[in-house]
């Protein structure tokens, strides 16, 4: 029989992974088919793609945040592990905080934009106006800068340097 404490680690371990895979992942694989949609300059498929990153973001990238958050605590918490004392726990609790705040003050704000101007264009409008080009460029700049913390993130957190 397995000791409690190692089941639970085991759990939370899971956890904790599947949300840096959904986060991680989703956020990826959505600029890249975003920048592809965006390229065909069809009203109905970047509408189509634009609801698609709102939907995929609300849940597969606030999903995996919050199973990453509880499996990271959680495993914390089973090993007794004093969280800001360790560098790498530290250090990777920066990176995801910094990627959070990109997403909050940039990268939702610019999303709600793009989400009302695909509305209004989507309906009718043969050509897609230079206004949402530039949200559409600003957030795959943003979005490429809010990866790398998240990326830094993974690699302090598996190498515990």
């Amino acid at each position: 029989m397995f000791p409690s404490n190692l089941v639970n680690y085991a759990l939370f371990k899971f956890v904790h992974l599947l949300g840096v895979v959904l986060l991680v992942g989703n956020v990826t694989v959505t600029a890249v088919w975003k920048v592809f949609a965006d390229r065909t300059g069809v009203p109905a498929v970047i509408a189509f793609a634009q609801r698609m990153v709102t939907i995929t973001d609300w849940t597969l990238t606030a999903g995996g945040v919050a199973l990453l958050a509880v499996g990271g605590y959680g495993m914390a918490i089973t090993t007794s592990m004093p969280l800001f004392t360790q560098r790498w726990l530290g250090v990777g609790q920066g990176m995801f905080a910094l990627s959070g705040l990109i997403w909050i003050f940039v990268l939702i704000p610019t999303q709600i934009q793009q989400a009302r101007a695909v509305r209004a264009f989507a309906v009718g409008q043969s050509a897609v106006p230079q206004s949402y080009r530039v949200l559409s460029r600003r957030w795959i700049l943003w979005g490429v800068i809010a990866t790398l913390p998240l990326l830094i993130a993974v690699f302090v957190m598996t190498s515990r340097i």
